[in-house]
């Protein structure tokens, strides 16, 4: 019998509600996908926790379904690698098992802490100007103060559970804890380190700060090795190989974080070529020759874990996510094309989970604003998709004014949400810009972190030359219709209005001691 080719990346991407499990071949072409889903616990406001034991759980049932479909895929496995979301913290002991759920890139409690650690007089967009300064300088960036960012959730743990603060031997990101629970070594990624905002991120360093380590109080020896996302720092475990049906010692790549993971699957990889990522959130990502920043409006270049190649990220908090929610609201599915013929729909403000780009204030909040009886269902759900198209050309207005920026690009989406062509065309219209679709958009993070995997696995010469050959993938193109991008035009000045207009209020509704998250 002809021995199978090991030439099928297992790439896992891990994301809010769950994760995908992509066979992809050597070409980068997927094979087949599983997907399982997984809980948030939201106890408390601004509480938002995950059982890693879960993310587990739904990995080898994915593999389980992976491996009946596809006979013999165990011996077709090259190697496993993983993307997942950012910004987690989870607390583990010296066998790297879970003291407490894994405090995700949602939770926001320890907004209190972050800005009493980063404040300061005299004060610059509410930090210290010093400790601003020292940041920005250092990591080129702060600590978001919604206390979304790791640096508060580990000062809230070591506040607030000084018993488990006290067994704690690493402090872990989301897919940092899967590739150890794969292959026991305890590493992170350079992008996922600089987002600890403890991380030197200087061309000459990209090592931890000391410095900045002890603004927080965190030692060394509670953060994992950085290594290349490119390296493999193990084999699959035997523990690992029985729970997943994979072969002890298959090698286990670093992988990335979901923004990265976006960005290499969107095939736009050439320096300032934009990509926009639509899922539970958004963001408008691309890579960069070098550091980029605008500190005003919340957004800027990250350390890649690729060649430490700068990739800039410009977050906002709910697009996908919005959609959801109103689905649930009126109990269906939202009305594909909706909008009454009688009146526009009303102008929703899509910040049901605050906002970070280009303004960072946890206290904005989703509105309807305009409602009438001539409103019904439709109507709404086509305000919800106008929402999220406006809020989003807020921050692209911005980044594509960024130095070093395509001009006059096609902008590429990926994301679950870029597989709804309501959406996509209101986008275009919102941005007045020529947009693509490629085949499988939800899946741009497994077809991204398996470019990783590619490279390093020598089925490509770099990850640069195999995520690159995405974007000759088959696409849908959105063309911006010139009637409604006057139309969109018109309704964006509104939309800035009702921002200044509302924020007054939402600043004085969230300074009752009711409300809040610290």
């Amino acid at each position: 019998m002809t021995a199978l080719k090991r030439d099928r990346i297992i790439a896992v991407d891990v994301g809010t509600t769950g994760l995908r499990v992509g066979v992809v071949r050597a070409d980068l072409q997927i094979e087949a996908v599983a997907v399982q889903s997984y809980p948030t616990r939201y106890a408390l406001p601004g509480h938002a926790e995950q059982d890693p034991d879960q993310w587990w759980q739904a990995l080898s049932k994915a593999l389980a379904e992976l491996n009946s479909k596809i006979p013999g895929l165990s011996s077709q496995a090259a190697g496993l690698a993983f993307a997942a979301q950012l910004c987690g913290v989870v607390a583990v002991d010296e066998t790297g098992a879970p003291l407490r759920p894994c405090l995700i890139w949602l939770d926001k409690r320890s907004a209190g802490l972050t800005r009493a650690a980063m404040g300061g007089f005299p004060s610059v967009f509410g930090y210290g100007a010093y400790k601003l300064a020292t940041s920005l300088w250092l990591t080129n960036g702060a600590p978001s103060l919604n206390g979304m960012d790791p640096p508060g959730k580990m000062m809230w743990l070591r506040q607030n559970e000084p018993e488990t603060w006290g067994r704690i031997h690493k402090l872990l990101d989301v897919k940092d804890w899967l590739v150890h629970k794969s292959c026991g070594r305890f590493v992170t990624t350079a992008d996922s380190a600089n987002l600890t905002w403890m991380m030197d991120s200087r061309a000459s360093r990209m090592c931890w700060s000391p410095y900045l380590m002890a603004r927080f109080g965190i030692s060394q020896a509670m953060l994992p090795d950085i290594v290349p996302g490119d390296s493999s720092p193990g084999g699959l475990t035997a523990d690992a190989s029985t729970a997943l049906g994979l072969p002890a010692g298959l090698p286990v790549i670093a992988g990335c974080g979901d923004v990265c993971a976006a960005a290499l699957g969107s095939g736009q990889v050439a320096d300032g070529e934009l990509h926009l990522s639509l899922g539970t959130s958004s963001w408008i990502g691309g890579f960069y020759p070098g550091r980029r920043l605008s500190a005003s409006e919340g957004y800027a270049t990250i350390t890649s874990p690729v060649d430490n190649r700068p990739l800039l990220i410009a977050t906002q908090e709910s697009a996908g996510s919005c959609l959801d929610w109103f689905s649930g609201v009126i109990g269906d599915a939202i009305p594909s094309r909706g909008g009454s013929s009688q009146c526009e729909p009303p102008l929703f403000l899509p910040w049901l989970a605050g906002e970070r780009v280009p303004v960072d204030d946890n206290r904005l909040r989703g509105s309807f604003l305009g409602l009438s009886l001539m409103h019904d269902a439709a109507s709404m759900a086509q305000g919800v998709l106008e929402g999220v198209a406006l809020n989003t050309r807020w921050a692209y207005t911005s980044v594509s004014k960024q130095r070093g920026t395509v001009a006059n690009q096609r902008l590429r989406l990926v994301g679950g949400a870029a597989q709804n062509p309501d959406l996509c065309q209101a986008l275009a219209n919102s941005l007045a810009t020529e947009l693509s679709v490629g085949p499988v958009p939800r899946l741009a993070g497994v077809q991204g972190v398996a470019a990783i995997a590619g490279a390093s696995l020598g089925f490509f010469g770099s990850t640069w030359e195999a995520a690159a050959s995405l974007s000759k993938h088959e696409q849908t193109v959105y063309a911006p219709d010139s009637d409604k991008v006057k139309y969109f035009d018109r309704r964006f000045d509104l939309y800035l209005d009702a921002y200044r207009r509302t924020l007054p209020w939402f600043r004085k509704f969230f300074a009752s001691e009711l409300i809040g998250y610290d």
